[in-house]
């Protein structure tokens, strides 16, 4: 199978991550790899009636918001309330409006990203995977080599679409298995040619696990032997401090390049920002350009990033320690498996058993109860009856406690 068509959660099925836990089954007579059928229907019992349809997406914008507490990170607001809050916050800072980006504004603020993340320059971006490409297009040219390391469940070769190749004609190279993060050794064993290797901090299919800090300066060694590029895909880097213990300079020092995302955890209302030396930044704007970039006006998306940074970074902390409780009140019903656990940011995974469908109809039917939004979705594993979900803690759990958040989520896996 093509390393491109893995669905969601499919590293469960290459790596076993689930064997031998609560939710296999203790004994089975089936096949391996195939669910027990279910009993045969003698007719004494009524036909079963249709499955209601799935909520539209209308309807399901308004349970959300209609919820007072979200277990997975926090429940949107309101986007004319946004652009209205921008929009305040940009006449009380006297910034003014900037043409094709070019404003002291938005330099000073890319300047400020570059120097939190230990770079001479910072270049935003109206998306992650536009800056990400234009990065390793440009390590590319400087190294003469088109080929890039990865681990295999990298943004660039699950959800771009192949960008790498159509417009660039770079390379990816599988790195390491998908069971844990990217490791020096993967670098020192590879068989290609390498130009970039590229990280990604935290690992999100891996539910936001990390390297330690042992393992990541060893992994910088190894590219610096090598002699390529070290990228750090750092979509969510904001949420791996905690864990390290150390600044962003400290966690970014020996990265050729990084990008951070302003909308995942900062909560913009777009936008990313890639950072490096200052001819690495002069290119990257150059390639903006030619990647059709360069907006005619950028400053509400860099204002509505600059307004909630600070407060948002401030808040991390306290997110993973919640993450933490969360999780072992969670893991508390054996009927639930959490990954990683404990957990390293605040993200993780949660598996269950269920049918996904099945899971978010009775997702719906606890937030009409309860008012809490337990889940945003579920995917199927190759684990036969097995489901997951993603949960990244935030603002949305409020004044809810562990305690009521572990019994509302435990209502999934009640008889609908």
């Amino acid at each position: 199978m093509s390393h491109r068509n893995f669905s969601r959660s499919e590293f469960l099925a290459l790596t076993g991550l689930l064997a031998g836990t609560s939710l296999l089954p203790a004994s089975s007579g089936a096949a391996p790899g195939k669910p027990t059928p279910p009993p045969a229907n003698t007719g004494s019992a009524a036909p079963a009636r249709p499955a209601p349809p799935p909520p539209s997406p209308e309807e399901f914008e308004r349970l959300r918001h209609a919820c007072r507490a979200a277990i997975p990170h926090e429940i949107p607001s309101d986007d004319g309330s946004e652009l209205i809050r921008v929009g305040e916050w940009m006449k009380h800072q006297g910034v003014r409006g900037d043409f094709y980006g070019n404003s002291e504004f938005i330099q000073a603020f890319e300047k400020r990203i570059a120097g939190m993340l230990g770079f001479e320059d910072g270049c935003y971006m109206p998306t992650g995977t536009m800056g990400q490409l234009i990065l390793l297009r440009i390590h590319a040219e400087a190294t003469g080599k088109r080929s890039f390391g990865v681990h295999p469940s990298s943004h660039h070769v699950m959800h771009e679409d192949d960008a790498e190749s159509e417009l660039h004609g770079l390379q990816p190279v599988l790195l390491g298995p998908w069971s844990r993060p990217l490791l020096a050794n993967d670098v020192r064993e590879a068989r290609e040619p390498l130009g970039t290797v590229s990280v990604e901090l935290p690992v999100r299919w891996l539910g936001g696990q990390l390297q330690t800090w042992e393992q990541l300066e060893d992994l910088k060694q190894a590219c610096r032997e090598r002699g390529v590029k070290l990228h750090m895909d750092g979509a969510r880097l904001w949420e791996s401090q905690p864990y390290y213990g150390r600044s962003y300079a400290d966690i970014c020092r020996g990265f050729d390049s990084v990008y951070v995302s302003l909308y995942k955890m900062v909560g913009a209302l777009s936008g990313a920002m890639v950072v490096g030396s200052k001819e690495l930044m002069r290119s990257a704007r150059l390639w903006r350009h030619r990647h059709g970039g360069n907006l005619f006006q950028m400053t509400p998306y860099v204002a509505s990033a600059a307004m909630r940074l600070d407060s948002a970074l401030a808040r991390i902390p306290a997110y993973v320690q919640r993450a933490r409780t969360l999780t072992e009140a969670l893991a508390a019903d054996p009927r639930i498996t959490v990954l990683p656990r404990p957990v390293q940011t605040n993200m993780f995974h949660v598996f269950l058993r269920g049918e996904p469908m099945d899971l978010m109809r009775q997702r719906d039917r606890i937030a009409k109860d309860s008012g809490i939004w337990v889940a945003d979705g579920f995917g199927r594993t190759r684990v036969p009856g097995i489901a997951q979900t993603e949960i990244q803690i935030g603002e949305g759990l409020g004044k809810l406690t562990d305690a009521e958040a572990a019994r509302a989520f435990w209502r999934l896996l009640e008889p609908a």
